[in-house]
């Protein structure tokens, strides 16, 4: 396992367990995952490099746009559960509220 391959393994992975075992506010979910989709950005960037194939070039781009798209609808979740619930924190939320 190459260093490179080591540091962006290791960064999805204490994304992962950050999402895992922190979950006391959404914010801090949504960084973890925003965590965890830059990594896979830099890997696949990476990757294309490494291979100079021109047929891969627009996967990290693609990969881009989706996360650019998942942390707008994050953010507009986050705007929507503070606004009715009053706080972001997890444990105040509940699917059978109404």
């Amino acid at each position: 396992m190459t260093p490179t391959h080591f540091a962006f393994s290791s960064m999805f992975l204490l994304g992962l367990t950050g999402l895992a075992f922190h979950r006391t506010h959404l914010l801090s979910a949504l960084l973890c995952l925003e965590g965890m989709m830059l990594s896979l950005f830099m890997a696949l960037s990476l990757w294309t490099l490494q291979l100079n194939s021109t047929s891969f070039s627009s996967t990290p781009l693609l990969l881009l746009a989706f996360s650019a798209c998942e942390a707008s609808a994050g953010l507009a979740l986050l705007v929507a559960t503070a606004r009715t619930h009053g706080t972001d924190r997890l444990q105040s939320m509940s699917l059978l509220q109404c």
